[in-house]
């Protein structure tokens, strides 16, 4: 069995060629060869093998170490200017061409990154799958010779983004004989059916409200000057999450998948601007594949699947 596990986040950026600096922690999902969601009509969540995925949604602070040992000259458009100018961005670019330099904003480091594009998310992954530092972002878990608008993952990949079968049993799935629903699915990323209560936060973003199932969504988060932004990931709490432990498949931002879906590719989850009906498992729904907005696109929380099939 494989399975990878990144070093603790140190932010020395001058060992990054040596050793990695960006943890990504995870969680694993079991129950192997569950059936698909009947309320799908069977289409969604069965997934024969165990494999893992992160515990929470990758944060301006790991997409910022990215960005600066990999985006000096931003060849690739990895870097977007509404990161830093618009007001629910996380990350800020100074320095010329060549040289360019990436830094969190204030309390920022702990929200999720958005303005991400899939084929920004994919190159994440392949930095990631290769071992950070120098790392190409061009191969290894995607051939970005490929057009974002096709390419899935190689087989040989130890992370990669989720297939949408991986990302809805993480998001929903609980087995019935282990406290789940009669079905063995949830409405809700929550473990409910019952639509979760809107978070509230701090002023740094934090959410605050004393109550179970809760998420951040319908522009509920008001700080930093914005009426909705994004929320510290994981602070909805330890009655918020999958049955798996993941945090925020439902609300903050949207996440990528890699399902194709005409001529676009897959997005769950919702986001802190959406309604509840866009966290629900039975809204299926997808998003243009340069897309880049503060509410999806995220790189996201359920983006790196270490490779755990036999």
């Amino acid at each position: 069995m494989k399975s990878s596990y990144l070093s603790l986040l140190t932010g020395l950026a001058l060992a990054a060629s040596v050793q990695a600096a960006v943890t990504i922690d995870y969680v694993t999902v079991g129950d192997t060869g569950n059936a698909a969601d009947p309320s799908t009509g069977g289409l969604y969540g069965a997934v024969a093998y165990a494999y893992q995925i992160g515990k929470y949604e990758v944060t301006n602070a790991h997409y910022a170490e990215f960005l600066n040992n990999t985006a000096a000259s931003n060849p690739n458009g990895l870097f977007n200017a509404s990161m830093g100018s618009d007001g629910r961005g996380g990350i800020t670019q100074s320095g010329s061409s060549g040289s360019f330099s990436y830094a969190v904003k204030a309390n920022m480091g702990d929200k999720p990154v958005n303005f991400v594009s899939i084929a920004d998310a994919m190159r994440f992954t392949n930095w990631i799958n290769n071992g950070q530092g120098a790392a190409t972002t061009e191969s290894g878990a995607y051939d970005m010779t490929i057009s974002a608008d096709t390419v899935v993952h190689s087989g040989s990949a130890n992370v990669w983004l989720p297939t949408e079968d991986e990302w809805y049993k993480a998001a929903y799935y609980q087995p019935t004989a282990a406290g789940g629903d009669t079905d063995n699915y949830w409405l809700y990323a929550t473990q409910s059916n019952t639509i979760p209560t809107v978070g509230t936060v701090d002023a740094n973003g934090n959410i605050t409200n004393d109550a179970a199932n809760l998420a951040n969504y319908n522009s509920g988060a008001i700080w930093n000057g914005q009426t909705g932004n994004v929320t510290t990931v994981g602070s909805a709490g330890a009655t918020s999450d999958s049955y798996y432990g993941a945090y925020d498949l439902g609300g903050n931002v949207r996440e990528w998948n890699e399902a194709i879906i005409s001529n676009a590719r897959g997005v769950r989850g919702g986001s802190w601007l959406f309604s509840e009906n866009f966290l629900r498992a039975s809204f299926r729904y997808s998003s243009r594949p340069r897309s880049r907005t503060s509410a999806s696109g995220s790189v996201s929380q359920a983006l790196l699947s270490p490779n755990l099939r036999a």
